[in-house]
């Protein structure tokens, strides 16, 4: 279940529970995507091939409907205000879902792949189609787009390490993981293809997917190979190869009892598995 890169300072043996694999959580769904979890370590996604509700699974590991049907959902985060935020590619838009309940959009007129919402409240978007990823600020009653980068060729899953101070991104085309430096005014700046994905072969493509970080800053992104694990300064400790071989590993989060389980989506399932190192929270 395990391709190892033994020559790295930070090898899986050091993330992976041994006697620990992978266990399916849910099955059923067309595909699976917009993996995300809140504080308390409830874990959520959506159906993205369906017009479904997103699906909480709780700490005692049942399932429930949370919120109303929404159609074509690939990413999931909660912000600091306890609202969920939520990606809507086919609907063209970024909406927040309050207790479950109220659905209120944020923009429209977009095309969101992934986001990640910072600890004070400024959400950034990749866009895949337009080569872009967008900044909004929640705390403006306007809620207005910046464009705060362009020509990563396939932008697609973006996340943040855990001080909250570097934003990365996957490129669903190419091997590079983008790092940036958030600025004081919420713009990118020190743009560096920081971490490099193992590909299948010559000109392949990576498949960049969702990614997260462990509590330790080691960041995990989702690629045609499995889920590649890298130390915080870029080295490439292993792949841990997903629990299905007939279906790629698309989005990820660390969620569960303590953070401690890496929950993945994968084809029309969600499977788990523990960690030696929780996440963070996001």
């Amino acid at each position: 279940m395990v391709l190892s890169c033994r020559s790295q300072d930070t090898p899986l043996t050091m993330v992976l529970v041994p006697g620990h694999g992978w266990e399916k959580m849910a099955s059923g769904m067309k595909f699976c995507d917009a993996c995300c979890t809140d504080n308390q370590g409830n874990f959520y996604f959506a159906d993205a091939g369906s017009k479904a509700p997103i699906k909480r699974i709780g700490l005692d590991g049942k399932i429930s409907d949370f919120g109303p049907p929404l159609q074509g959902v690939s990413g999931l985060q909660f912000g600091d205000d306890s609202l969920l935020y939520i990606c809507q590619g086919r609907a063209r838009r970024i909406c927040a879902l309050r207790g479950g309940k109220d659905l209120e959009v944020i923009v429209d007129n977009v095309r969101p792949n992934d986001l990640v919402v910072t600890a004070d409240n400024h959400l950034y978007f990749t866009e895949t189609f337009s080569q872009r990823v967008y900044h909004i600020d929640l705390s403006k009653k306007q809620k207005a787009l910046k464009i705060v980068d362009s020509g990563i060729l396939k932008p697609n899953g973006i996340a943040l390490t855990p001080k909250g101070g570097t934003l990365f991104v996957s490129d669903h085309l190419e091997r590079e993981v983008w790092f940036f430096r958030i600025d004081k005014d919420n713009s990118l700046s020190f743009k560096a293809p920081y971490g490099s994905l193992r590909i299948r072969g010559k000109n392949a493509q990576s498949k960049g997917d969702g990614c997260d970080v462990d509590s330790l800053g080691r960041y995990y992104v989702c690629s045609d190979l499995g889920i590649q694990m890298f130390d915080p300064t870029a080295r490439l400790g292993g792949v841990i190869l997903g629990p299905d071989p007939n279906n790629s590993v698309v989005s990820l989060a660390f969620s569960g009892e303590g953070l401690r389980y890496l929950y993945v989506a994968s084809g029309g399932s969600i499977y788990r598995r523990k960690m030696k190192t929780p996440g963070v929270g996001r």
